[in-house]
């Protein structure tokens, strides 16, 4: 079918807004921590079904020590310090300025291989940065007193949101290089579309540690057991599972069989746009004309990164 990789690109971008979404009102409603530890022991035994139904084994396919390592240091940025970055900024200024910050990390993940993987960085990827950059700063910033620029959300929220879009770039290279590693040192066989799945249990894995020594370490486990019995929490927990590690990881990593990575990657980069209708509806965030375009312009900022 025509524009079959398209049109797949397009549902990752909604099922990425429906992520978002859902962690905004998950965040909100049993805590960043409380959420976050619930989603990754859900992927984890999610991950255990998908691996028990295809191979007949509920564990991940074995490595070496050196890719566990890689990946485990993944999910640990990427995770633990990215997602919760990520849901702090939801709490603070809502997943539809969130997802527009997170723009920030191709930029980021290009950076990133260019120092550790020596990939090139072209002289136009400084212009889409500079697009990209421009776009959120029509969408945040604001005429303050005496007629100056000023920033129009909380700084604690941009920080937050700055963050998670820095560890998500890192995060993934670090997964990049972690799934090259993981993939060579396989001892056994293993279908290419299942190699991030396998790979992903790791990051997973360090996840569930990392969220556990800072829930004991901040304030114990007592939101945990009281989250775990919030039925429409955990609603929102298990729907944000599915909809981002599962269908929406899944979803892309079949789109770019498909089409283009290029293409690909720039329409399921269309979330900052697809959110703010959604936004409105659920949550009441207004719709100005200055978060419309600075989220458009952010957007084509992605798209050049990629097309040009």
């Amino acid at each position: 079918m025509q524009y079959v990789g398209e049109l797949i690109s397009i549902g990752v971008a909604f099922s990425w807004t429906a992520t978002a979404l859902l962690s905004e009102f998950g965040s909100k409603r049993m805590g960043n921590l409380t959420l976050n530890i619930t989603r990754m022991l859900i992927t984890l035994i999610f991950s255990g079904i998908l691996f028990w139904v295809m191979g007949g084994s509920p564990l991940p396919a074995q490595a070496s020590t050196e890719a566990y390592l890689w990946m485990m240091l993944s999910g640990l940025v990427g995770y633990v310090i990215g997602d919760f970055c990520l849901f702090q900024c939801y709490i603070i200024i809502g997943s539809k300025f969130g997802q527009l910050f997170m723009t920030l990390a191709p930029i980021t993940a290009a950076i990133m291989a260019w120092f550790t993987l020596g990939q090139e960085l072209k002289p136009t990827a400084m212009l889409a940065m500079l697009v990209t950059l421009t776009g959120i700063a029509i969408s945040v910033l604001g005429r303050g007193e005496h007629h100056k620029l000023s920033l129009k959300l909380p700084l604690a929220g941009v920080l937050f949101a700055i963050g998670a879009a820095v560890c998500q770039g890192v995060g993934l290279v670090l997964s990049k290089i972690g799934m090259d590693h993981y993939e060579a040192s396989l001892t056994s066989d293993l279908q290419g579309w299942l190699l991030p799945f396998h790979a992903n249990f790791f990051r997973c894995v360090a996840g569930t540690i990392g969220f556990a020594v800072l829930m004991a370490l901040r304030e114990g486990f007592g939101p945990l057991r009281k989250g775990l019995h919030d039925h429409k929490g955990m609603v929102a927990a298990v729907a944000t599972t599915i909809f981002g590690p599962f269908v929406g990881v899944g979803a892309s990593l079949l789109a770019v069989q498909y089409t283009a990575a290029g293409i690909a990657s720039t329409l399921m980069a269309l979330t900052p746009i697809i959110i703010i209708l959604p936004a409105y509806w659920i949550f009441k965030q207004p719709i100005t004309m200055k978060s419309l375009l600075g989220a458009l312009i952010s957007v084509i900022g992605v798209s050049l990164f990629f097309l040009l």
